[in-house]
């Protein structure tokens, strides 16, 4: 019997340069990942954030149904208190999938918080969440 199966990568060469922006203060400021001194880590390392979106994703009926396959770039802020906020879909895929990135990396448990100059900061990742159907015979 031949089952559709999901596969989630995410790379690390895949996190994109992304601006850092300032607002009114300095402790609002959001640095980008890879100017970091020592960047935010999801509990665990990354091996763990590959499963948890592994263990949390399910793959949308819509797209299953149009075999629709490929990546969803999102954005998010890795917040002082290692929540994660603002996560927004930068680059489409459709067919339920950009939804579905969105909801599961709400769903994440809190990061090890980012630091530069020895003070906790916001950080800003941009990750591709691939989506990939894949048959496999039980």
């Amino acid at each position: 019997m031949k089952k559709i199966a999901l596969i989630v990568l995410v790379t690390l060469l895949g996190f994109s340069v992304s601006k850092a922006q300032t607002t009114a203060t300095a402790d609002d400021k959001i640095y980008s990942f890879v100017a970091m001194e020592n960047p935010p880590k999801f509990p665990g390392g990354i091996a763990e954030f590959y499963k948890f979106l592994g263990e949390n994703i399910n793959y949308p009926e819509q797209a299953k149904q149009e075999k629709i396959q490929g990546n969803v770039f999102v954005s998010f802020v890795v917040e002082k208190d290692g929540s994660i906020s603002n996560v927004k879909v930068d680059r489409k895929l459709g067919h339920g999938t950009d939804e579905e990135a969105v909801r599961v990396l709400n769903l994440s448990p809190n990061w090890i918080a980012g630091t530069q100059n020895g003070k906790t900061v916001r950080v800003k990742y941009n990750i591709p969440i691939k989506f990939s159907l894949n048959k496999q015979t039980h």
